[in-house]
């Protein structure tokens, strides 16, 4: 028999894929000795088998009800007693945190009667009230299917009515008055009663938590976070203690660091009275967690206290939700937090140095993404004045965009190309659809714990909540600042997250810090503190990676700064980029010329200057390898638009004249080159082969530049590359051709001039025919960028306004095959070329060119699969520094898992 639910006692964290991170997180507390409430965990197996077959597994009735009876056992009561009643909270924990996506249900076991028990044993007829209307309010929205925007409306109308600022100021008479609101909306709604039994409560909430694994925003989130579809969610089942019984309760989250920036403290919110739902959904504005330490010392102590533990036992930042129960302290959650990049480095290095955790795990907790995240620029705010409102810089960062009020308006406008910066009086699941949409998130309510917080800092996204100083008004699409000024939807707003400012209109950007240190190695006095932790985990990674990196570099500008950058050489120097401006006269020249005398005039011409163009990048990479592609792309790219030149001999003749005779010729070369798919057509070594003379111009200039570097003292270490082979035979031309070539100017220089000519593995039938390519090529570059294209058979110009957003939203993608590398498909070409070209040759060097070459997820992929070296775009090496560190650190723990 399978086994569908454990105690909390009989669990770990080691459990997380069985008992969620909720479940399996609350089970070491308990295993710590902290105080847990009592409960139990509903596995993520049951949650499978209810999503498979569509009801629920057999034999986890029966199970829930024996761990019901043990939990009834230690507290003394039994759900729904009427006298003294035991609640019940439900709630979900994948494997993954995905904060707010799924539901929270609490106080399941009240009905009519067992309330009126609850406020005798309480003492509190406005406790129990409160208590019973957010398990109406909360069933009603999760069961039942209720719009929960109902139930808010009936609230707001109720607090207008008494002229009241928040919940806390209505009676007992209010809430129970809200009931049975509630449950005429229930029944107008559904046409069913709420339920009364506290056994159908449970039953169908622990179901309802199952649904919502594949509830709309649940799988917006999941897909982007990357998270599997089948995982399932686990449901933790728990006695309820309770935050709102007066001034000595309360509920709270805290961290054991700062999550915006790493640095040590006690940081969090705080709110009396109150239920945990409150203080995430930002209902009311939280305290300071320090403000605890005077509102109740004890609970204080014993809370830093446990906070220390767990940062100890967990060796990271953790992310608690506590209760006050009466002055008892009671832990209900902890998590690893999530972090902003800023912190992810910070709290690496700060571990390390308090020997938590080593510099290798320090390592593997922080990632590219978040590097290049702290590469982003910051505002530059010295000349913009006074910001309209400051709140708490919950999320840092720098964005501008136009105020949008609703989440649905801020899809509709991103997805017309629009910034947009979605602003709330506080966000909840339903506005993830917008939160992603937006470049930031404004709320004016909120701690740092609130939903939006969290959510921004999961995402890297810029937040600022609670600027309470704003007056969000949504309905009217607008928000007021404190001091007048009115900005309506569409008016640009920029978001401070770093400093938690708003300014009007769009604030000046200037380089972000870790981007100084990387090209200058300066910094900011009050920035040393993550620059310091960038640099050493930098460091780290080029200690332990096996990947070189090189950069996709065309200027001597980009080879110089991509070496700033820590680029080990340029593994892709595309050399269609030197004919462009006044060169492409020249190019039309020799495409236009009618004998070969014209031909190799133009591409006399054509040589100095790309001999220039290469001793000035060779001159820049001194001693490092440069990777020269041939030209690749077709000839037409280089003349007049076709439709241009058309227009223009038909407009001269329109008018009478005579059309010129250049354009005419032109139009007739533009003609007899112009391909359905040019993609697929006379491009790469192709050109080479009916092109005369235009491989020996680029070898020769190539070969002239390394001599003169040669005789200026320098260390030139070019590589000739030769593109779009898909046959051996004609790399074996083209190689023969270089060789030749280099052999005449050695000759006529006096100087050894050897240059290692391989080839760009980007057809499909070049990777499956590695072994015997690898005969003639000395070294393989992958441009995974064409062998994407030519493996699924798309263009991506074409396709990624066409058809990508459906794919992705159906599944077809779980993110972009030109994001980030297709394992399945185009990683196999690339195995199948590495291990036959290593075969034909041991000695074969094997490096990526394609933008996949700067993907921190691809980097992994290069190195599990033997490539020597990634190359990409200079801003992206030191990303594909660190995460190629990683991917070595992964081999490690494989090989020792092994």
């Amino acid at each position: 028999m399978v086994r569908y639910v454990y105690d909390f006692t009989e669990g770990g964290r080691e459990m997380a894929g069985l008992l969620g991170g909720k479940g399996s997180n609350l089970a070491e507390m308990t295993r710590l000795g902290l105080p847990v409430p009592p409960g139990f965990v509903i596995t993520t197996d049951a949650c499978r088998a209810f999503l498979t077959t569509g009801g629920e597994p057999a034999g986890m009735s029966r199970e829930v009800s024996d761990h019901l009876k043990a939990v009834e056992k230690a507290a003394g009561r039994r759900l729904g007693q009427r006298d003294d009643p035991l609640l019940l909270s439900v709630r979900s924990g994948a494997r993954f945190s995905m904060p707010g996506m799924m539901e929270t249900i609490l106080d399941i076991g009240l009905n009519d009667d067992s309330v009126l028990g609850l406020a005798k044993v309480s003492g509190s007829e406005r406790f129990a009230w409160d208590s019973y209307r957010r398990l109406v309010q909360m069933f009603g929205s999760t069961v039942m299917g209720v719009d929960a925007r109902l139930f808010e409306r009936a609230m707001a109308d109720l607090k207008d009515r008494r002229g009241a600022r928040d919940d806390v100021h209505l009676d007992a008479g209010d809430l129970a008055g809200l009931v049975e609101t509630y449950k005429t909306v229930i029944r107008r709604e559904t046409g069913q009663d709420f339920p009364q039994s506290p056994a159908e409560q449970l039953r169908r909430a622990i179901l309802a938590v199952f649904e919502s694994w594949n509830g709309e925003r649940a799988r917006l989130y999941r897909r982007r976070e990357h998270i599997p579809d089948d995982l399932g969610t686990a449901v933790s089942v728990q006695r309820m203690v309770f935050g709102n019984l007066g001034p000595d309760s309360g509920s709270g989250v805290a961290f054991t660091r700062d999550p915006a920036t790493g640095r040590p403290g006690l940081y969090g919110d705080y709110l009396p009275n109150a239920q945990g739902e409150d203080v995430v959904a930002g209902i009311r504005n939280t305290v300071p967690l320090g403000e605890l330490e005077r509102l109740d010392p004890e609970s204080y102590a014993r809370l830093r206290a446990h906070m220390e533990t767990l940062e100890r036992h967990y060796r990271d930042l953790c992310d608690i939700e506590f209760t006050i129960e009466r002055g008892t302290l009671w832990m209900l959650q902890t998590r690893v937090g999530k972090r902003t990049a800023e912190a992810a480095f910070a709290l690496a290095a700060a571990l390390a140095d308090e020997g938590l955790i080593t510099p290798d795990e320090g390592l593997a907790r922080v990632s590219g993404d978040g590097l290049a995240r702290l590469m982003f620029p910051r505002f530059d705010t010295s000349e913009h004045g006074d910001p309209l409102a400051h709140g708490l810089p919950a999320s840092p960062g720098a964005a501008v965009g136009a105020a949008v009020f609703h989440s649905a308006e801020a899809v509709r406008r991103a997805a017309a190309g629009e910034k947009v910066v979605l602003v709330r009086q506080e966000t909840n699941p339903d506005d993830l659809p917008g939160m992603i949409a937006a470049q930031a998130v404004l709320t004016s309510r909120g701690g740092k714990t609130s939903h939006a917080a969290v959510v921004a800092r999961g995402m890297g996204k810029v937040c600022v909540c609670g600027a309470e100083e704003l007056t969000v008004d949504t309905e009217a699409r607008r928000f007021t600042a404190p001091d007048g000024t009115v900005v309506e939807e569409g008016t640009v707003i920029s978001v401070d997250g770093s400093a938690g400012a708003v300014y009007p209109g769009s604030v000046p950007l200037a380089d972000s810090a870790v981007m100084r240190f990387l090209e200058t190695g300066g910094t900011d006095e009050g920035a040393a503190w993550v620059v310091d932790s960038v640099a050493r985990a930098l460091a780290r990674a080029d200690t332990v990676r096996r990947l070189e990196v090189r950069a996709n570099a065309d200027t001597p500008e980009d080879a110089a700064r991509a070496r700033r950058f820590g680029a080990q050489g340029i593994g892709l120097c595309r050399t269609e980029h030197m004919f462009l401006g006044e060169r492409r006269k020249l190019v039309e020249e020799m495409i236009l010329a009618d004998s070969d005398v014209e031909r190799e005039r133009a591409l006399a011409a054509l040589l100095p200057l790309q001999r220039r163009d290469f001793a000035a990048i060779l001159e820049a990479m001194d001693g490092l390898p440069v990777t020269i592609r041939l030209l690749d792309p077709p000839l037409h790219e280089f003349l007049p638009d076709r439709t241009d030149l058309a227009v223009r001999i038909a407009a001269a003749e329109a008018r009478g004249d005579l059309p010129a005779a250049h354009d005419a010729e032109l139009l007739t070369a533009v003609n007899r080159m112009h391909e359905e798919n040019p993609m697929l057509g006379l491009r790469g070594v192709r050109l080479g082969l009916v092109v005369p003379g235009l491989v020996a111009m680029q070898v020769r200039a190539i070969g002239e530049a390394v001599a003169e570097r040669l005789r200026a003292g320098g260390a030139p270490r070019a590589e000739i590359m030769v593109p779009l082979v898909g046959d051996v035979r004609e790399l074996r031309i083209v190689r023969d051709e270089v060789r030749r070539v280099l052999a005449e100017v050695s000759e006529e220089s006096g100087l050894l001039v050897d240059c290692p000519v391989g080839t760009m593995i980007e057809l499909p039938r070049a990777a499956l025919t590695a072994g015997r390519i690898a005969e003639e090529a000395e070294f393989f570059s992958f441009g995974t960028n064409d062998l994407t294209q030519t493996t699924w058979g798309f263009s991506r110009d074409d396709v990624e306004a066409e058809f990508f957003s459906a794919y992705l939203d159906k599944g077809v993608f779980p993110v972009s095959p030109f994001e980030t590398i297709d394992r399945d498909g185009v990683g196999r070409l690339v195995t199948i070329a590495v291990a036959e070209g290593r075969a034909a040759r041991p000695d074969l060097k094997i490096g990526v060119c394609g933008e996949h070459g700067g993907d921190p997820e691809s980097v992994h992929f290069f190195h599990s699969a033997g490539l020597d070296y990634v190359s990409c775009s200079p801003f992206r090496v030191p990303v594909a520094r660190l995460e190629a560190g990683r991917a070595a650190l992964e081999d490690v723990e494989g090989s020792d898992s092994r």
